[in-house]
């Protein structure tokens, strides 16, 4: 076991490797001296990430290189560094270096001085970023804040320190829609803010396009808060008055002997109902899509390769028999403990 593990999750980031590398080295050094590892996942890059990750585990003994079968998502591919790192500390970072790991030495003061068990880092300022993402970003957070029923904190990413008692509780959550943030929150334990100012990316470009925000923004909302069902309810409620209006406005013309305007208002109505009854719909649709994918029981991630270590089994996710001596993918692989465990029960029975 490591005093230390610096979780990595990479995609596409050739760019930023080498000078990743020496930056969290020298970091881990200062901090707990030569008792730490560098784990970096490689999220299905398609550039030279992976070939590079390699050389590094043959050159550094401290770096723990791990190529997952194909492209999981951010979050998977962090939850699959968390599950195989070993050290007492966990420290997550994203490769693109816009969170400093020179905090490191501080962010472990902290939660020493503060006894806590996560020391989460949040943004004073957002260097690099355009005025729709500082925009976006900022509203997010607060819906989420108002939307569920665990306190997130506000403008805060990935970028944290954790206690191995507060890892273990993380990875005894098996969802598959993960929002780890969030996750980390709900666990409870003493968590502490570090105020820091983020860094322009290093290099390359932003692997969070659009489309990917509003589906990371949607994952965050409907896996801590029923407050889109609630919406759903609260607009069907007023849907229900609204035509018990209509219907007595109808009754009373025709008491009135007035003609009532036909096909413009009736359009309307029948549009207006529509559009909400398919967003209601939807938001069923997304809750049921999840129950339907945990419902799979499938393994979060899986694992091609590992270079740099030997014997690593995580709990969540399926590490096949290609090592760094044995490139080609393939074999029984070996299943997560709790799962193998099951399975050699079943076998006596």
């Amino acid at each position: 076991m490591k005093s230390l593990s610096i979780v990595v999750p990479c995609y596409n980031e050739e760019a930023c490797l080498g000078t990743l590398h020496e930056r969290l080295s020298a970091a881990a050094l200062t901090t707990v001296g030569d008792d730490y590892e560098i784990v970096l996942i490689n999220d299905g890059s398609s550039d030279s990430s992976w070939s590079m990750m390699r050389d590094l585990a043959a050159d550094d003994p401290h770096v723990v290189a791990i190529n997952l079968s194909r492209n999981h998502g951010h979050q998977l591919a962090l939850t699959a560094g968390l599950d195989l790192a070993h050290g007492q500390l966990i420290l997550v970072i994203d490769a693109d270096l816009q969170d400093p790991p020179e905090l490191l030495p501080k962010m472990l003061e902290t939660m020493r001085r503060e006894e806590a068990d996560v020391v989460y880092g949040v943004r004073k300022s957002r260097r690099g970023e355009t005025a729709f993402k500082r925009a976006t970003a900022h509203g997010f957070y607060r819906l989420l804040s108002r939307a569920t029923e665990v306190d997130i904190p506000l403008d805060a990413g990935d970028f944290r320190l954790i206690s191995r008692r507060a890892l273990d509780v993380l990875l005894a959550m098996p969802e598959q829609a993960r929002f780890i943030r969030g996750m980390v929150a709900w666990i409870g334990f003493r968590q502490v803010p570090l105020l820091y100012d983020r860094d322009e990316r290093f290099a390359g470009e932003t692997k969070y396009p659009f489309g990917k925000m509003l589906r990371f923004a949607l994952d965050a909302l409907t896996g801590f808060s029923s407050a889109p069902l609630k919406l759903a309810s609260h607009a069907g409620l007023g849907l229900s008055i609204g035509s018990v209006v209509i219907v007595l406005f109808i009754l009373y013309a025709w008491l009135a002997g007035r003609s009532i305007p036909g096909w413009t208002s009736l359009m309307f109505v029948v549009v207006v109902l529509g559009a909400v009854q398919m967003f209601v719909l939807a938001l069923m649709g997304e809750y049921i899509g999840r129950l339907y994918n945990e419902a799979k029981r499938r393994p979060l991630y899986i694992v091609q390769e590992i270079a740099g270590a030997e014997n690593r089994e995580g709990r969540l996710g399926q590490v096949a028999d290609a090592t760094a001596n044995n490139d080609s993918p393939g074999g029984s692989g070996t299943l997560p403990t709790k799962r193998r465990s099951a399975a050699k029960a079943r076998s006596k029975t």
